[in-house]
């Protein structure tokens, strides 16, 4: 297992049994922004705080400069993936279909002092992906749950060798997404693992080639 593969899930079982405060503190004003987010997130679209922990480890642990997410919603997930990256000195391009989510998430970024670090793109993310330059080096996948392959089929050739495509909801909604599932599973270019920092799941998927 790479060394870095290996950090990453210790540091996700350690955000999974610690309490949140024995886990060092976040930078304000995030805090704030993240709880203020939960409040008010009545359709549960935000990833679980543990899984947020679990993606700013991932991101900083692979040293990811170029990280995609489909699906920012409300920009919880996407401001850990922010603080990720601006430990790495890199860049994240969060995709919203939903008009309203996306602006919500926009401000929320902003609130949370990430505008330099992560862009909120509304539109759908079929037709905005092939328009965003250059390869991937970390993807987050977050959306419609049956789109998932059709996803993966679309950002594959984008990600670089090396690169880890990270797919929410694959325990809690399995079902789902079984084409995507058989596909990560199976792949002879890929490793895959799930893991689950809290019940949704996660798989992680490392480009080997």
């Amino acid at each position: 297992m790479r060394p870095w593969i290996a950090t990453a899930l210790l540091a996700g079982w350690f955000t999974a049994t610690l309490p949140a405060q024995e886990i060092s503190a976040l930078p304000p004003p995030v805090p704030e922004v993240l709880r203020s987010i939960r409040a008010a997130d009545t359709g549960r679209l935000a990833v679980s705080e543990e899984d947020g922990r679990f993606l700013r480890v991932l991101v900083a642990t692979r040293g990811a400069t170029s990280v995609l997410e489909i699906g920012a919603a409300n920009g919880y997930s996407g401001i850990w993936l922010g603080l990720g990256a601006r430990e790495t000195g890199g860049r994240v391009v969060a995709i919203e279909y939903d008009p309203g989510r996306a602006t919500e998430a926009a401000a929320n970024i902003r609130r949370a002092g990430l505008t330099d670090v992560v862009r909120i793109v509304q539109g759908d993310a079929f037709a905005e992906i092939p328009r965003l330059a250059g390869m991937f080096d970390f993807v987050f996948l977050d959306a419609w749950k049956p789109d998932y392959k059709k996803f993966f089929d679309l950002v594959y050739p984008r990600l670089a060798p090396g690169g880890v495509f990270v797919a929410h909801n694959v325990v809690n909604k399995k079902n789902e997404m079984e084409p995507f599932l058989r596909t990560i599973l199976t792949h002879p270019a890929l490793f895959t693992t799930i893991v689950s920092p809290s019940h949704e799941g996660m798989s992680i998927s490392y480009k080997t080639r």
